[in-house]
């Protein structure tokens, strides 16, 4: 028969696979789910699912928040030296030359003037990604001139902060100082009867939010951000308690008075425009 002249083994030919190319999704970093990157990005990077608000770099801040008449940027070209030849895992240098040519950034803080809805404003917006947004001596420095800037010029201030460093350890006690100095300025402005917006994102923590983070006159949010001084964990090991649900998250401090308003990044501009035609 037929059947026992068969080969023993058949030979299967299966049709090379073509190459997924990399990059087109994303996983929600809340819920798990997945995202087409081209659909999270028309979505102004929130997850659809649950609303998690990715992280923005400064170029996509400013696309997001200013008006297209464009963005004057100040001292662009200042970048932060190593005053105490820091070694460690990484030098300091190195990590600074790593970031700059990752980010495409000088440093951590953006300075300048632009416009919301047509009111002009003295800006500044900080970036995670360049050493966790930390603040080191440009980074106060920065800021400190933005302020004098928009004193001298009668300008209200906008400040989005997304730092998950605080002050910068590399530079000891020349990044701590930037906490009292930011601060001197941000008083100097609100003396002069001006309006200062501080916009929180995830994360913003320790030494800038001991500092000019929380000195707004309003003090906006997007929701389910990080904010506190030191995060949870360490804060549960420290007093080995359990902390309540959310705790350190937008939605609790707005509950416990400690913001005023969290604002979902697709209305935080027309958030942000409403606050300086009612405040200014």
């Amino acid at each position: 028969m037929v059947i026992f002249g068969k080969p023993k083994y058949t030979v299967v030919r299966v049709a090379k696979k073509k190459d997924m190319p990399s990059g087109l999704w994303v996983k929600c970093e809340d819920c798990g789910e997945i995202i087409y990157n081209k659909q999270l990005e028309e979505n102004l990077k929130v997850c659809p699912k649950c609303a998690y608000h990715f992280t923005l770099g400064v170029q996509e801040r400013i696309k997001t928040l200013l008006d297209n008449a464009g963005f004057l940027e100040h001292d662009a070209n200042m970048a932060s030296q190593d005053p105490l030849s820091f070694v460690g895992v990484k030098n300091y240098g190195d990590k600074i030359r790593e970031d700059q040519n990752a980010t495409g950034l000088k440093e951590a803080a953006v300075t300048g003037e632009g416009a919301i809805n047509g009111k002009r404003v003295a800006c500044c917006f900080t970036d995670s990604r360049f050493i966790m947004g930390s603040m080191g001596s440009v980074v106060g420095e920065k800021i400190v001139r933005l302020f004098e800037k928009a004193t001298n010029a009668g300008l209200p201030v906008v400040i989005v902060s997304g730092s998950g460093g605080g002050a910068r350890m590399y530079e000891g006690i020349l990044s701590l100082m930037q906490m009292a100095k930011t601060s001197a300025a941000v008083a100097r402005h609100k003396e002069a009867g001006l309006l200062y917006i501080s916009v929180l994102t995830n994360p913003t923590m320790a030494g800038v939010m001991a500092s000019f983070a929380s000195l707004g006159d309003v003090i906006v949010a997007e929701p389910k951000a990080l904010i506190g001084f030191t995060g949870p964990r360490v804060i549960e090991q420290t007093i080995h308690q359990k902390l309540p649900k959310g705790f350190q998250r937008s939605e609790f401090l707005l509950e416990h008075g400690l913001i005023d308003i969290v604002a979902h990044r697709k209305s935080l501009k027309d958030t942000l425009s409403q606050l300086l035609n009612y405040l200014t």
